[in-house]
């Protein structure tokens, strides 16, 4: 785990120190009895990782015991769910910085430093795209209200910037990328709009993918799946004499 890199990650999100210290710890717990998590990643995106940690409400009801590595008192359900959503956590801060990680450096300490100072950058210009597209949600289009309480809905391909709902009470998912996005982004969109038709039974599920620009995979993916709308945002700045 590239301990360093996902503590400003973290902190970059706005998380207070004791939600920082718990994801780190929880984390580091599943990585002390499942190996690597950097690793794991190269092999399926920690998918396999995160099935292994699922542990339904048909298993609570059933009683099911513990059968993960991982030793601990108490409830199964709410224990599982907590280190398998900090994986899920994990895995967005390596997608969000997948361009600037090499995943194959054998030499962490050096690596992370080389990089310690662009993902916070980046990141925080997405958070800073993300409150302020909360604030004019109906910039976006009009209609839309944000039915996410202000933060990050956790679904169970991840955590979706900002989920709200059109005017005709249709849940809109909408993703934020800084750069340009490509057929990665339109992939995670959709794995998001999947997971909110899963968990609400419903099939007209629709996605905003917001970013500077769109590559050539990404327009030919969103021509064949009429409910993802892509979207360029543009900034500029003004200065004003004292």
């Amino acid at each position: 785990m590239k301990s360093e890199l996902y503590r400003n990650w973290l902190m970059a999100q706005n998380y207070q120190g004791g939600t920082i210290t718990a994801q780190m710890h929880r984390a580091g717990r599943v990585e002390e009895h499942y190996g690597n998590l950097d690793d794991l990643y190269k092999e399926d995106r920690l998918e396999s990782l995160i099935a292994t940690l699922t542990y339904t409400t048909q298993d609570r009801m059933s009683n099911r015991p513990n059968e993960t590595k991982i030793p601990f008192n108490g409830n199964a359900y709410n224990n599982l769910a907590s280190y398998r959503d900090a994986v899920r956590r994990y895995k967005r801060f390596l997608e969000d910085n997948e361009d600037s990680i090499d995943f194959d450096s054998v030499n962490e300490e050096i690596h992370e430093t080389t990089f310690d100072n662009e993902p916070p950058q980046t990141i925080g210009l997405e958070k800073d795209m993300q409150a302020a597209i909360r604030h004019n949600i109906e910039q976006v289009e009009l209609g839309l209200r944000i039915t996410d309480g202000g933060k990050e809905r956790s679904v169970e391909t991840g955590f979706i910037d900002i989920t709200a709902e059109d005017a005709e009470k249709t849940p809109v998912v909408i993703e934020l990328k800084t750069g340009i996005a490509g057929q990665r982004a339109v992939a995670q969109i959709l794995s998001y709009m999947g997971s909110i038709m899963d968990e609400e039974e419903r099939d007209d599920v629709r996605g905003i993918l917001i970013a500077s620009d769109f590559d050539k995979k990404a327009h030919a993916a969103a021509k064949v799946i009429p409910s993802l709308t892509l979207m360029r945002y543009e900034f500029s700045f003004q200065f004003f004499a004292e």
